[in-house]
């Protein structure tokens, strides 16, 4: 099974506590943008509560000004100092954890509350910063405050950081559960394939020992069909996809082998102009072949005709596989019968979702119709050759 790779960004932005932000792929310049918008949301809740709690009369703008400036100048400066740092030191910041990584974080936080602080004021006053520096007594009230700033930006940290890992945790086995599925659908698939292939194998060899000294013309054409059909059928049990045309190749030699053994009790057309290249998962059509072959025509004294459509309807592929056989209440029960059609749909559950169907259908005036609705694809070509 192929390594899942890492997520590209681990890191979070107290905006990402937001599921609308989340839409967004992190990136530096993003992060810039949230930063803005997280200092503009600040101002708004401080703003908003001096209005209500302290009874300042001069309104809303007159305070709100003043503290988007100094918003902006802590905000920006402490997204500058954490960037900065991680930069310098090679991304050591962000590889701390536990309370390393909180003491790094609540001091740098809180030193550059403190510095904005007085940066902020120091611009709206139009005065020196440095002359704060001087009055050491007047930076210490400013320190619970700053500290209690940085221990709400952890908790936000933190919060952010666990959502991630839990997020990226879960799709890590959603992504294991699904590949498990399709292992599954796939080894039962070639189980059911190892059973069937030495009957046909068998039948088919005896046929043909009969047939060289009454018919060799029609042995011949027997034993070449046949080692086409082995051919195209080893090739399909290897790869991962095909191609429609690549289906239908395998088929045809299947229908050609028997054919010769049936005589005139089998007849077959193929008609797919315009979709061959369309990928899909290898060995799909041919149980459903078999099917109709088996439970279709082998019951019926006279055979009969199976029929192959391929085309576009809507966004889907239809292919139907159509027989004039004993139909659905005619035929007599075989062992594994209706195995076939539910390692189909499971097959087709776990490589496209619910958007694949197969449909039974009566077909008119005798026999069944096998209809397989596929979504479209964009899948790699297929690596099966078909038969020369």
């Amino acid at each position: 099974m192929n390594a899942i790779p890492p997520p590209s960004h681990t890191s979070s932005h107290p905006l990402d506590m937001i599921p609308l932000f989340r839409r967004w792929r992190g990136s530096a310049w993003r992060d810039v943008l949230y930063t803005g918008i997280w200092n503009l949301l600040i101002a708004l809740f401080l703003a908003a509560a001096n209005m209500l709690f302290s009874g300042d009369s001069r309104g809303f703008p007159a305070f709100f000004g003043p503290t988007l400036v100094i918003s902006n100048v802590i905000g920006y400066l402490i997204h500058a100092v954490l960037s900065g740092g991680d930069w310098l030191l090679r991304g050591w910041p962000s590889r701390l954890t536990g309370l390393p990584r909180m003491l790094y974080f609540l001091t740098t936080v809180s030193l550059c509350v403190v510095a904005g602080l007085l940066l902020g004021n120091a611009l709206l006053r139009g005065v020196n910063p440095m002359r704060y520096l001087s009055g050491a007594a007047s930076l210490a009230p400013l320190l619970p405050f700053a500290l209690f700033a940085a221990l709400i930006m952890a908790i936000v940290l933190v919060s952010g950081e666990r959502r991630i890992a839990t997020e990226t945790l879960a799709a890590r086995q959603g992504e294991q559960i699904a590949s498990a599925a399709q292992q599954l659908a796939e080894a039962r698939l070639r189980a059911l394939q190892a059973q069937i292939e030495p009957h046909f194998l068998y039948n088919t060899l005896a046929n043909v020992v009969g047939l060289i000294d009454t018919d060799p013309a029609q042995a011949r054409h027997m034993l070449e069909r046949f080692i086409d059909y082995l051919r195209a059928s080893l090739a399909a049990s290897r790869a991962d996809q095909a191609t429609l045309g690549a289906e239908l190749d395998l088929v045809a030699a299947y229908l050609d082998v028997l054919a010769v053994r049936m005589g005139a009790r089998l007849s077959y057309r193929i008609e797919a102009d315009g979709c061959r290249d369309i990928a899909m998962p290898p060995m799909l059509l041919q149980p459903v072949v078999e099917n109709a072959v088996s439970h279709g025509l082998e019951p019926k004294v006279e055979g009969g005709q199976i029929v192959i459509r391929a085309a576009f309807r809507d966004a889907q592929l239809c292919i139907e596989v159509s027989d004039t056989g004993a139909g659905l209440g005619n035929a007599p029960p075989k062992p594994g019968g209706g195995v076939g059609l539910s390692n189909l749909r499971s097959r087709l559950r776990s490589v496209y979702g619910p958007g694949a169907q197969v449909q039974l259908l009566e077909n008119e005036p005798c026999g069944i119709t096998v209809r397989l609705l596929l979504p479209l694809k964009d899948t790699l070509p297929s690596t099966i050759h078909a038969p020369s």
